[in-house]
């Protein structure tokens, strides 16, 4: 088990290391990164004397360097439009980001679960096939469309729920939805067919010949073989709700992280930019090795590395 952990563990930090690397190179292969960042008005003499005070004028790989051993000591460098360190503009806008993930997960995982077990209990049903209906326009309809068209309906003409921001507790509902159906459509799938899957197992007719109850069955023996790709996909999407909000934050204007990378992108704020990159890509590879580490919770042939 430990071997597990440790193997996870390694890999983790192989991926980590992996995407620095790809986001620090990729970012300069788009341009001069002191012509990005400087005004269209700025003089040549501007840009070269802006360029020499960020260190551009060196090699990459010394750039590179001398990144990492700042970032070790907490330092991602600061934001060019705030003009103070970009972390803490980053922590600050965590909290709304996690929370919109949050209440998004919430939705997905109180409506997916259920109708996919009911599906894969009860194929050809009729919540069977609302679950299948809600799973494919889930998968299929684009966010930044759908909060649009909630917007109009929920917000501007019923008057339900806000249009933008976060300032009343109910908030965070259309964007949570919009945020969460995706999810919601991928958990119905992939619960259904995971259930459809277990039934069939000699174990579970066994279990049905010895004349126990469908009760114990289902939540013994299904629901705990059911519980490893829910897990995997709960925990995957999770990260990606994190990092991959930015429409849905644009849109509502919504305080968290996404919002805070449309903006920098569009202040050309390069600091700031690398900074929710490379924090998002962390919080991602976090949340991906505590699901691995779930599995061996759930799976004790993981465990024992069978």
């Amino acid at each position: 088990m430990s071997k597990y952990f440790l193997t996870k563990f390694g890999q983790s930090i192989l991926l980590f290391l992996g995407i620095l690397i790809l986001v620090f190179f990729m970012l300069r292969m788009t341009g001069d990164p002191a012509t990005l960042m400087m005004s269209r008005e700025a003089s040549k003499e501007q840009v070269e004397a802006f360029r020499e005070a960020m260190g551009f004028n060196r090699p990459l790989p010394v750039q590179f360097l001398d990144y990492l051993v700042h970032m070790a000591a907490g330092d991602f460098g600061n934001s060019l439009h705030f003009r103070i360190p970009s972390l803490p503009l980053v922590l600050e806008r965590l909290p709304a980001t996690v929370w919109l993930a949050v209440a998004g997960l919430f939705i997905a995982v109180l409506i997916g679960i259920p109708l996919g077990l009911v599906g894969g209990f009860r194929p050809g049903s009729l919540v069977d096939s609302v679950g299948r209906l809600l799973a494919l326009l889930g998968q299929s309809i684009p966010n930044f469309w759908l909060g649009l068209i909630l917007i109009m309906v929920f917000a501007q003409t019923l008057g339900w729920f806000p249009v933008f921001g976060a300032d009343q507790w109910n908030s965070v509902v259309l964007p949570a939805f919009v945020l969460g159906l995706p999810v919601m459509g991928q958990i119905v799938r992939l619960t259904r067919s995971a259930v459809l899957e277990v039934r069939g197992e000699d174990y579970i007719r066994t279990a049905f010949s010895k004349g126990l109850l469908p009760q114990v069955i289902y939540t013994r023996h299904v629901l705990r073989n059911v519980a490893i790709p829910i897990v995997s996909i709960i925990g995957i999407q999770f990260g990606y709700m994190l990092g991959g909000s930015i429409y849905i934050e644009t849109i509502y204007s919504w305080p968290g992280i996404g919002q805070l990378l449309y903006q920098a992108i569009g202040w050309r704020d390069f600091p700031l930019v690398q900074t929710i990159t490379i924090f998002t890509s962390l919080v991602v590879i976090v949340l991906n090795l505590a699901t691995d580490f779930a599995y061996v919770l759930i799976d004790p042939r993981i465990r024992y590395g069978k």
